[in-house]
């Protein structure tokens, strides 16, 4: 790939890109200065992944010891790298060396699954040792348990979801400390909790204004997940089993699903599958992290 393409995207993050503003995500301190393995930022699409690696460059930047000449951040989505290969990963380190006057300390790499052989590529860099090294991807190319399989032993995880009540609290810049639950304020956090439980955490849905905004982009993320991280990803050709499936928990959340009763209520429909399909239909959904589900205590 011509290194002047590559020189252009590393002058872009040096010189040009502004961090946008940021929610503090409620997680558990990474310390990236002290991974040795690959952190991967795993979660449902929209949560944020791309926003919390800009939160921990901007954590980095804070810090006084490093600057955006130790950072190098790629979007492999970029159109100016459609035709990047394996072998372009050591002339994109040149052209950062050119740029920025020395190696990059930390990489951080989104949209991951574009870069070809990503699996060899990640793990080629981190037996180099000189790096720090931050991934993301999307869920309908780069599930978790893929990272799991290509990186054994190689990597840490963060899962990612929308934003929690605190953190929703936090955007609508609602003040919550436990005294205010006792004044008149707390009016104001049972009516943020009302508009929490209707329209989720998603952030790009917090920042709509209307109800008819939120719900048309909910709609296109739920058909995003029934199409390209479910349907089309597992081969799935009983789309209406699915489609069943999907309807079934987003209108009975928090309650019991039994793979049994499923199947049963398919047959009373005369619609055929099998336990074994139901059982395998949930098993992508939680990959796609559409449903979190919490097995039933049994010895």
């Amino acid at each position: 790939m011509s290194i002047d393409s590559l020189l252009q995207v590393v002058a872009e993050w040096i010189e040009e890109v502004t961090l946008p503003k940021l929610i503090p995500r409620n997680i558990a301190p990474l310390g990236i200065v002290r991974l040795r393995d690959i952190l991967a930022i795993v979660g449902p699409r929209r949560a944020g992944k791309t926003f919390l690696m800009y939160q921990l460059v901007e954590t980095l930047l804070q810090g006084g010891r490093w600057t955006k000449q130790d950072i190098l951040f790629v979007d492999f989505e970029d159109y100016r790298l459609k035709g990047f290969r394996a072998e372009d990963i050591d002339t994109l380190f040149v052209a950062f060396n050119q740029l920025a006057g020395r190696h990059p300390t930390f990489l951080f790499f989104d949209e991951v699954q574009y870069l070809p052989d990503w699996n060899r590529v990640l793990r080629t860099l981190h037996n180099r040792g000189k790096f720090h090294i931050v991934i993301s991807g999307s869920n309908s190319k780069l599930l978790g348990r893929e990272v799991a399989t290509e990186l054994r032993g190689r990597y840490t995880d963060v899962l990612l979801l929308p934003f929690s009540f605190r953190e929703v609290l936090d955007f609508r810049q609602v003040s919550h400390t436990p005294a205010l639950l006792h004044t008149p304020a707390r009016g104001r956090i049972l009516q943020a909790f009302d508009d929490y439980l209707k329209e989720g955490g998603f952030p790009e849905v917090l920042i709509r204004e209307t109800a008819p905004e939120k719900r048309k982009l909910l709609q296109t993320y739920y058909n995003t997940i029934f199409y390209r991280d479910v349907l089309e990803r597992f081969n799935i050709r009983a789309k209406t089993i699915l489609d069943g499936m999907m309807s079934y928990v987003v209108n009975t959340p928090s309650e019991l699903f039994s793979i049994s009763a499923f199947e049963k209520q398919l047959r009373l429909k005369g619609v055929p599958g099998s336990k074994r399909t139901v059982a395998n239909y949930l098993r992508y959904l939680q990959e796609a992290f559409f449903v979190i589900a919490n097995e039933k205590f049994s010895y």
